[in-house]
């Protein structure tokens, strides 16, 4: 039976702002209170998945939240109508407001974590949000992310939808930021890398200046309620160096696809014992492990974290060989760029890059990696997937025109605080719903 790796695209929502919320993201802090063009990033975003679809990849669509979420607001004590509240939170709590106000949910690389149906017990794609809790604005998301992935992946003989996990430090899940996969292919059964930031019951090494967002205990908890077992599992902890330069998440440093990892030289601590264990268990299912890893004379740190380099789609083509898809950011470093064309010349695996613009995104610290939940779907899976979810030429047509009928082409901080961006925003998603024949999976009520 046929496999493929789909990618859901996290659509951007009508409050893309700049707010500066990501303690530990460089970008977000860096570009705090620059105005943002929400109408030009979901544009951008969608041009990207179009793209990929044009080129013969699988593609579907993740719809954004409602925000203001006017549910945290009231929990924290504001109060009256929906307009009351925001004007109270505004001036107030300007701060809480904006974390209630994020779009934060179009880097879909954190929604959730996906095991395929080849590597769990039960024969299911299993799906666990992640609470995302080291990050207020984003802690909000997990139960909106459940009912949008429940609606697009309803079949209960295909797929297992599964709660985030309790909401403390200890069980920090960033999702598939911080999950590879390896195999030979989409449909064959495979190791699943967890890569972490913190052992958070033990004293091993730890990040000094900014979080360990990922727990180990958070890792092995999302494997086991996945089914998966020990010799399709393997666990590996971020370098705390790279994370207090920027590496908030294992997808700034590295990037999987099939049997092979892109990866910074610093991106791990005992890099070596966890490669020869993924290569020991990738051998049961005669498949061999290639490791491609960046020296850092070639490219630092600091350049991979400015250009994103690593926050790549690694997709295989049909005719096997494999596409790097990197931000502009990636062409306009000249050392950068100059080791994407040695890699391109050189490698085995990696013969072609493709550049796509994505600056409104990428100044709150999301690439193309951020932009996408990879879901690996049989044929029959897929078949069950709702249809409506997934990129085609008619798909784009009515996005695109939802977005421009809808979307502001200029949005600040201080906008945040006019009542008419909520009426906005849900006027929009209820829109979209149809759109995307979801059901009623907001919260909200029109008219």
């Amino acid at each position: 039976m046929s496999a493929y790796e789909v990618n859901f695209d996290g659509l951007v929502g009508p409050t893309h702002n700049y707010a500066g919320l990501s303690f530990g993201n460089v970008a977000s802090t860096n570009n705090k209170n620059v105005v943002a063009n929400p109408k030009l990033a979901a544009l951008q975003g969608l041009e990207k998945a179009k793209a990929l679809a044009d080129m013969g990849f699988k593609q579907g669509i993740l719809p954004p939240q409602e925000r203001p979420c006017i549910a945290t607001l009231r929990q924290m004590g504001f109060s009256g109508s929906d307009a009351d509240v925001i004007t109270q939170a505004a001036t107030k709590a300007p701060r809480l407001l904006a974390n209630a106000s994020s779009a934060s949910s179009m880097w879909v690389a954190n929604a959730a974590t996906v095991s395929p149906s080849a590597d769990t017990l039960d024969g299911k794609v299993h799906f666990t949000p992640a609470n995302l809790n080291n990050k207020l604005h984003r802690s909000i998301e997990h139960e909106q992310t459940g009912r949008a992935l429940a609606a697009i992946f309803t079949d209960a003989r295909y797929f297992a939808h599964h709660p985030a996990l309790p909401m403390h430090e200890s069980l920090g899940d960033e999702g598939a930021a911080n999950h590879n996969r390896f195999s030979a292919n989409h449909g064959q059964s495979g190791v699943e890398l967890f890569v972490y930031g913190q052992h958070y019951f033990s004293d091993t090494p730890k990040p000094s200046q900014f979080p360990a967002r990922h727990s180990l205990e958070a890792s092995q908890a999302i494997a086991r309620l996945h089914g998966l077992s020990e010799n399709n599992t393997v666990f590996l902890q971020q370098n705390p160096d790279v994370i207090d330069q920027g590496v908030f998440h294992n997808d700034v440093i590295a990037v999987s696809n099939g049997p092979v990892f892109f990866h910074h030289q610093d991106a791990f601590l005992h890099q070596a014992p966890a490669f020869d264990e993924i290569s020991r268990k990738l051998a049961q299912y005669e498949c061999e492990f290639h490791s491609i890893e960046v020296p850092r004379d070639q490219v630092s740190i600091s350049d991979a974290v400015q250009t994103y380099l690593f926050n790549s789609q690694l997709l295989t083509k049909a005719d096997g060989s494999m596409m790097l898809v990197v931000p502009n950011e990636a062409r306009e470093h000249p050392g950068v760029w100059t080791y994407l064309q040695e890699l391109i010349a050189t490698s085995s695996f990696i013969k072609e890059v493709q550049v796509f613009d994505l600056r409104e995104s990428m100044r709150n610290g999301g690439g193309p990696a951020c932009l996408r939940l990879r879901v690996a779907l049989q044929q029959n899976e897929l078949d069950a997937v709702n249809p409506h979810a997934l990129m085609g030429d008619q798909k784009y047509r009515q996005l695109v025109a939802w977005v421009n009928t809808h979307y502001r082409d200029r949005l600040s901080e201080q906008d945040l605080a006019d009542p008419q961006l909520l009426l906005e925003c849900r006027t929009a998603l209820d829109e979209l719903t149809q759109i995307m024949q979801l059901g009623s999976i907001y919260p909200f009520q029109l008219g």
